[in-house]
C-alpha cells in the first residue's frame, strides 16, 4: 500500500516557513533601524547624543544578533534527531561574521605608485582592481574550506600590501571599516592591522559555523566538529596574542579569551559525545569514564560562564548564549552523576579478577570518599551499590531540574526545540531510574553524593591558523624585490648613466641579484667616471628592467654591448649611501597610539610555529642578498661565486 506523506511534519515545515519569514521581516526593520542610528551616530558631534545612539545601536545589534540565531536554529532545526538514545545533538553557539564597508583604493594606491615608486601607475589599474575584487569576495566566504583558503588568501596577500603601501612613517588616506560582531557598533581606523585582525576573527567566526553545522550523530561528522571548534580556538588565540588596542569590543582581550574558552568547551562536549558513539556503554568502567567526561564538560562550561559573567564582558554578550553556557553546565553536571549512578546500579558485582580495576578506577573516580563501607566492601554489595547510586541520581535530578529552570528564563531558548527535547529526555530518563531502585522500604537517610572527578581522554588543542598552507603570489610583483622597492625604503630618483668599457672592463664590482648591486668602484675607472656609486642598484641596462633580473642575466647584457657603451639605469637608496641600510627589519605595523598594533607579527616566531614558513609570508622577510662582504674602494676579487669584477 502506498503511504501518504506525514501530515505532521507537513505542518510542521510550514509553521517553520511561517517563523522564518517572521523573523526576516524583524530582521529588515531592525536593519533599517540600524541604518537611521549610525547615520545620526556619525553626522553629532554632540558627546551626550553620540552616548544615547551609542546604546540605542547596541540594543538594535543585538536585537539583530538574536534573531539571527534564531533564524540559524530554526534551520538548523530541520534535522531528524532520535529521541531514544544519546544521539541528540545539542545545538552549539556559531559566531556571526564581521561585517565590513567597501573599499575603494583605486586613487591612494596609484597616487602612492606614482610619488613614491616614481612609475606610471595606470598599468597597474588591473592589480588594484584585482586586490579589490579579491577583498569584495572575502566578505562573504561561503561556509567550507573554499571560504576558509578565500580569507587565508586574502590575509596572506595583505601583507604584501603592507610591505608595498604602507609606510611605518605616513597614514594613507584610507580607513577601513568593520562592524562589531557582537554589537553591530561600527568602528573605523587607518592601521591595517584592523584590517588583518577582523579577517582573522573572520576565519576563526567562519570555522564555529562550519563547526555547529556538522552532523554530530556520526563519527566523520564529530571529529570535524572538533578540528573546527578547535581551529576557531587557535584563530581567536592568535588574534589575543599578536594585536592589542582592538577599537571593537568583540576583538578585546577579554571577549577573545571568552571565546577561546566557549570554542575549548564546545570541543569538551564534542569529545563526550564521541565516547557515547563509541563505547559500549554496558561496562563498569565505560560507564565510570562518561561520568568523568561528563564532569569535564561541566567544568569547562562552568568557566565560560564565569568569563561572560565578568563586568567588561556580559553586557554585550547576547543574552542567550549566557544561558545556554550555563544551562549545559548544569545538564552535564546532572549526566555525571546519571552515569555515576548507572555504573553502581546496572552493572554486575565484579569478580575477584575485575575487582582490583575497579577498585583503582573508582578510588580516583569522586572528589571526596562517599560516606559509608569501604570501597571494596561497597563494590561487592548490591545494597550498598544502590544506596549510593541513589544518592547520585538525587543529585542529577536536581541538576537537571536547575538545567530546566534557568533554559525557561530565556525567551529565545525556549524557542529551540532541540535543546528543550534533550533536557526533558535527560530529566525523565534520570526519574525513570530512581523510581526503578527506589523501595517503598527505604528509611536511611541518604548521605550526599559527592561530585564526581572531571577527567578526559582527549584534551582540546588550540590550532594556530597555517597561514602558509594557502600559497600566494604577490599582487604588485612589478614594482620590484621587496628588499629593495617598499613602503619603507626610500631611494633618489632613478638615474640613467651612459657606460663605456675601458681596458679594464668597467671598473665595478656587481654583487647578488634581484637588483643587482653595485658593491665597489674602482677609483679612477670608467663606472667612477661616469658617476656610478657603490650601493647603486641596477634597474635596467639599455632600456631593459632588471629589477628582478638574476646576476648572470645581467652581466650578459653588459658583455654584449660593443665600443657605442652602454645605458644602465640605477638607483641609491636614500639615507643608505652604503646598503647596510637596506637590511633593516621589515615595516612594523603604523602604531599610533589608540590604534590597534600588530605587537609580535613582525617577529620571526609566530612563523615558525607555522608549519612550513613559505617565504612570501614572512612577516619580517629576509632579503635573499647575502650581505657579509666588506665595503671598501678596494677592486674585488670573487668573493663566493655570486660576485665579481667587470
Amino acid at each position: 500500500s502506498q503511504q501518504g506523506c506525514d501530515p505532521f511534519a507537513q505542518t510542521q515545515r510550514s509553521k517553520l516557513q511561517h517563523r522564518r519569514a517572521r523573523i526576516n521581516q524583524q530582521i529588515n526593520k531592525e536593519m533599517r533601524m540600524r541604518a537611521g542610528a549610525e547615520n545620526l551616530f556619525r553626522a553629532t558631534s554632540n558627546h551626550k547624543v553620540k552616548e544615547t545612539v551609542a546604546l540605542e545601536l547596541s540594543y538594535v545589534n543585538s536585537n539583530l544578533q538574536l534573531l539571527k540565531e534564531e533564524l540559524e536554529e530554526l534551520n538548523s532545526s530541520m534535522d531528524v534527531y532520535q529521541n531514544d538514545s544519546e544521539s541528540i545533538s545539542v545545538p552549539m553557539i556559531p559566531l556571526g561574521l564581521k561585517e565590513t564597508k567597501e573599499l575603494d583604493l583605486l586613487v591612494p594606491l596609484k597616487d602612492f605608485i606614482s610619488e613614491h615608486y616614481g612609475e606610471e601607475s595606470v598599468p597597474f589599474e588591473k592589480e588594484i582592481k584585482e586586490f579589490m575584487e579579491l577583498r569584495q569576495a572575502m566578505r562573504t566566504p561561503s561556509r567550507n574550506e573554499a571560504g576558509l583558503e578565500l580569507l587565508m588568501e586574502y590575509y596572506n596577500q595583505l601583507y604584501f600590501l603592507d610591505s608595498r603601501f604602507f609606510p611605518p612613517t605616513k597614514a594613507l588616506g584610507i580607513f577601513f571599516h568593520w562592524y562589531d560582531s557582537l554589537t553591530g557598533v561600527p568602528s573605523h581606523q587607518r592601521a591595517l592591522a584592523f584590517e588583518k585582525g577582523s579577517v582573522l576573527f573572520n576565519l576563526g567566526a567562519l570555522h564555529t559555523q562550519i563547526g555547529a553545522r556538522q552532523d554530530r550523530a556520526s563519527l566523520p561528522g564529530l571529529n570535524q566538529a572538533i578540528d573546527a571548534f578547535q581551529k576557531a580556538a587557535g584563530a581567536f588565540n592568535y588574534l589575543k596574542e599578536n594585536f592589542s588596542n582592538a577599537p571593537s569590543l568583540d576583538m578585546s582581550a577579554a571577549s577573545l579569551t571568552m571565546l577561546v574558552r566557549l570554542m575549548v568547551a564546545q570541543v569538551q562536549e564534542c569529545v563526550f559525545e564521541k565516547m557515547t558513539l563509541l563505547r559500549a556503554q554496558n561496562d563498569f568502567l565505560a560507564r565510570l569514564q562518561l561520568a568523568q567526561e561528563a564532569a569535564r564538560v561541566e567544568d569547562v562550561y562552568s568557566l565560560v560562564h564565569q568569563t561572560m559573567s565578568q563586568p567588561h564582558v556580559k553586557d554585550y554578550v547576547p543574552f542567550s548564549w549566557t544561558t545556554m553556557v550555563h544551562v549545559k553546565s548544569e545538564h552535564f553536571k546532572a549526566l555525571s552523576h546519571y552515569f555515576a549512578a548507572i555504573a553502581l546500579c546496572d552493572c554486575p558485582v565484579p569478580s575477584d579478577a575485575e575487582l582490583l580495576e575497579q577498585e583503582k578506577a573508582f578510588l580516583q573516580f569522586h572528589v571526596t570518599m562517599p560516606e559509608g563501607p569501604s570501597l571494596r566492601v561497597l563494590l561487592q554489595d548490591p545494597e550498598e551499590r544502590r544506596k549510593l547510586g541513589k544518592a547520585h541520581l538525587k543529585k542529577a535530578i536536581m541538576k537537571h531540574e536547575e538545567a530546566m529552570r534557568i533554559h525557561g528564563l530565556c525567551k529565545i531558548l525556549r524557542k529551540m526545540d532541540i535543546l528543550q527535547e534533550v533536557l526533558s529526555f535527560a530529566h525523565k530518563r534520570s526519574l525513570s531510574k530512581y523510581s526503578e531502585i527506589d523501595h517503598e522500604e527505604d528509611f536511611f537517610e541518604m548521605g550526599e553524593a559527592p561530585d564526581i572527578h572531571p577527567k578526559t581522554h582527549q584534551k582540546p588543542e588550540i590550532k594556530s591558523p597555517n597561514f602558509s598552507q594557502v600559497k600566494v603570489t604577490d599582487l604588485f610583483h612589478r614594482l620590484g624585490p621587496l628588499s629593495v622597492f617598499s613602503a619603507k625604503n626610500k631611494w633618489y630618483p632613478a638615474r640613467r648613466v651612459h657606460l663605456m668599457r675601458g681596458e679594464n672592463g668597467f671598473g665595478f664590482t656587481l654583487r647578488g641579484d634581484s637588483p643587482v648591486l653595485i658593491a665597489g668602484v674602482i677609483p679612477g675607472g670608467c663606472a667612477a667616471e661616469a658617476g656610478l656609486k657603490e650601493g647603486d642598484y641596477i634597474i635596467s641596462v639599455n632600456g631593459k628592467d632588471c629589477k628582478w633580473s638574476k646576476h648572470a642575466e645581467v652581466v650578459q647584457l653588459l658583455k654584449s654591448t660593443g665600443k657605442e657603451g652602454v645605458d644602465i639605469g640605477v638607483i641609491t637608496l636614500q639615507g643608505s649611501e652604503c646598503p647596510k641600510a637596506v637590511d633593516r627589519k621589515a615595516a612594523v605595523m603604523s602604531s599610533g597610539s589608540g590604534m590597534l598594533k600588530s605587537n609580535k607579527e613582525n617577529s620571526r616566531k609566530s612563523l615558525m610555529n607555522s608549519k612550513s614558513a613559505s617565504t612570501l609570508l614572512v612577516w619580517s622577510k629576509k632579503s635573499k642578498r647575502s650581505k657579509k662582504s666588506t665595503y671598501s674602494g678596494v677592486p674585488f676579487t670573487a668573493v663566493g661565486d655570486n660576485e665579481a669584477m667587470y
